[in-house]
């Protein structure tokens, strides 16, 4: 698989990651074996770029990751998160305490010494942006991590992060459903030398073969939740979907690969993370890397889907509140 440099001074890792939220049943249940395959395929197609986080599955998918680094002895990158708290008082916490004890069970559930990527979850309103940055710093100067992150920020927390000590990645969700980083963030991030790394690039299934389908969500799926897919606004979206798979299918492309084929066109520092915990899915997409859009395709694109076509709302009130909002 082609390579992409992870920040200004990062390694070189696989043009696509893989997300490892689903390794902590966010999609339905699971198992460990069924993770590991996924993680095998991921290995046997180039991927050597892993993102997890502390808190997909309450710690599963860092120990599912740690049983197959342990199991098969491969040394990819990781990245993992830290910031959510279980604190009802402080929902997210970017204390230096927190972040550090936080990033040190990550490393036990891994079974590593350090990360390449360790990023703030979300951006915490009572600590500012620079202290964030010094405490980041500080777990750099002690070996835990090769460099930090920030997700889901807008532009002005990534300059004053990056004042302080040097960004290597920004993960904030960017589909073609999802274009917000559009509004200075992407710009920003190829300004700075920072990587950007689109989170749900394949935009909750949408992209993905099959169409995910609200009707088969279980019930407390964090789908379920999301205002696009709710009666008043799926069926639109579901019709403007339905084009472009068939476009896609047209070209002899798998839709998932048309649609990380198109962030990749964005931007030589975009490295799309899209999750999966089926290799089978996985290997629809994974060839990605090696589509080269023409100005037909991006027209056509352009046509079926053009900016602001999704109704409804990415995120309910609560899921939107950690959120940093810019335009």
């Amino acid at each position: 698989m082609r390579q992409r440099q992870l920040g200004l001074n990062g390694p070189r890792v696989s043009t696509l990651g893989l997300g490892c939220l689903s390794f902590g049943g966010m999609f339905g249940p699971t198992t460990e074996a069924e993770s590991l395959r996924a993680l095998d395929a991921a290995w046997e197609a180039g991927i050597t770029f892993l993102d997890t986080a502390n808190r997909y599955g309450e710690g599963v998918s860092e120990t599912v990751i740690g049983t197959w680094l342990r199991t098969r002895g491969h040394r990819p990158h990781i990245a993992t998160k830290a910031a959510f708290s279980t604190d009802p008082a402080r929902r997210i916490d970017n204390r230096p305490e927190h972040l550090k004890g936080e990033l040190e069970g990550s490393l036990r559930r891994l079974g590593v010494d350090h990360v390449t990527l360790f990023y703030a979850h979300r951006h915490d309103p009572l600590v500012p942006a620079e202290d964030l940055a010094g405490t980041m710093q500080r777990l750099q100067e002690e070996g835990k991590i090769l460099g930090y992150g920030l997700s889901e920020v807008g532009p002005y927390t990534l300059e004053r992060c990056h004042a302080v000590q040097p960004v290597m990645a920004v993960q904030n969700e960017y589909s073609l459903w999802t274009r917000t980083p559009e509004l200075g963030l992407i710009q920003r991030c190829a300004q700075l030398g920072v990587a950007f790394v689109p989170f749900s690039p394949l935009a909750r299934g949408v992209f993905g073969t099959p169409m995910a389908d609200p009707a088969r969500f279980a019930k407390d799926e964090f789908r379920s939740r999301i205002p696009r897919f709710h009666p008043e606004n799926w069926p639109h979206n579901q019709l403007k979907l339905q084009a472009f798979h068939a476009f896609a299918e047209s070209r002899g492309l798998t839709p998932p690969a048309l649609a990380l084929a198109w962030l990749l066109d964005r931007g030589a520092h975009v490295l799309p993370i899209p999750g999966t915990r089926s290799a089978n899915h996985l290997r629809a997409w994974a060839m990605a890397p090696e589509i080269d859009l023409d100005d037909h395709d991006r027209d056509e694109i352009d046509r079926l889907l053009p900016i602001g076509w999704a109704w409804g709302d990415r995120y309910d009130d609560t899921q939107a509140a950690t959120v940093e909002r810019y335009s």
